[in-house]
C-alpha cells in the first residue's frame, strides 16, 4: 500500500478543477490557499478510499482472524494484567 504523507515535498502537477464561484470568492477574501486546501482534501479522500479498499480486500482474512480469536483467545491473553 502506497502511504502518502501530508506536507511531502514532491513535484506538483497543475490541474484544472471546477469549484463553485461563490466558494472561491469567499476563500480568496479570507486569503485561503486553494492549492493547499485542495491537496489536503484530496489526500484525505485518497487515504479513506485506500483504507476502504484494504478492508474489502482483506475482509476474509480479518473474519478468519476474528473467528480464531473468538475460539482460542488472543495470543497474549495469558500475559494480561487487566
Amino acid at each position: 500500500m502506497n502511504m502518502l504523507r501530508a506536507n511531502e515535498k514532491s513535484r506538483r502537477k497543475s490541474v484544472n478543477v471546477s469549484v463553485r464561484e461563490d466558494i472561491v470568492t469567499e476563500a480568496k477574501k479570507l486569503k485561503l490557499n486553494l492549492s493547499e486546501i485542495t491537496e489536503a482534501a484530496l489526500l484525505e479522500a485518497v487515504r479513506a478510499s485506500t483504507f476502504e479498499r484494504w478492508k474489502t480486500d482483506n475482509a476474509k482474512a480479518i473474519a478468519a482472524h476474528n473467528r480464531r480469536v473468538d475460539k482460542e483467545g488472543a495470543l497474549l491473553d495469558g500475559f494480561r494484567t487487566f
